[in-house]
């Protein structure tokens, strides 16, 4: 396993330990949840400034939802309908989550640059790929990966606070853009 699997895993195991023991119906301490994720305290302090960053990370992740969640029924192989659906399922958990989201984008955004631990967990590279699964032989190999790029930046918190808090558009306008923009980045990464 790379070293940068290894902190993913280990960021990973830190979360599914912090949301078991909160599941349990209390607030475990710092100690408790590196105890039950097999590492150190000191190795989570260097995933997790404190606590409540760790808490808050760990209350959004269960929220998040599943690729199994958003393509269960689903039939088509169309990327674009695909794409809408995790677009769909982010925006709901994202409004109902906006201020945690929030407070986490500030605390990943205010670690120094260049820090070895990964700042946030990646969840939307992952709904964008298995969206893209049933149409990945219809993409070139370059061109994929930059549409995948292009679309997790797309479908986030930080194209919300983009949306909101400069372009000062509603929902529903935000919603329009998205949905241009993922039809045109699908036809343009087919055009390689």
């Amino acid at each position: 396993m790379s070293r940068e699997n290894q902190r993913l895993r280990t960021r990973k195991d830190l979360l599914e330990a912090a949301a078991r023991l909160m599941r349990d119906g209390r607030t475990p301490s710092f100690e408790e949840v590196a105890e039950a994720a097999l590492v150190s305290r000191a190795t989570a302090y260097r995933y997790f400034p404190g606590l409540d960053a760790l808490l808050l990370e760990a209350a959004l992740d269960v929220a998040a939802p599943t690729a199994e969640q958003i393509f269960q029924g689903e039939t088509t192989g169309d990327p674009v309908a695909r794409l809408e659906r995790v677009d769909t399922a982010l925006s709901r958990m994202m409004a109902a989550n906006e201020a945690g989201l929030r407070v986490m984008l500030a605390q990943s955004v205010q670690r120094p640059a260049g820090a070895a631990e990964p700042a946030r967990q990646n969840r939307r590279g992952p709904l964008v790929a298995e969206a893209l699964a049933p149409a990945v032989d219809t993409f070139d190999p370059e061109a994929l990966d930059a549409l995948s790029k292009a679309l997790v930046v797309l479908l986030g918190i930080e194209a919300v606070v983009v949306f909101k808090d400069v372009l000062r558009v509603n929902e529903a306008e935000a919603r329009r853009v998205r949905r241009w923009a993922i039809r045109a980045l699908v036809e343009a990464a087919r055009k390689g």
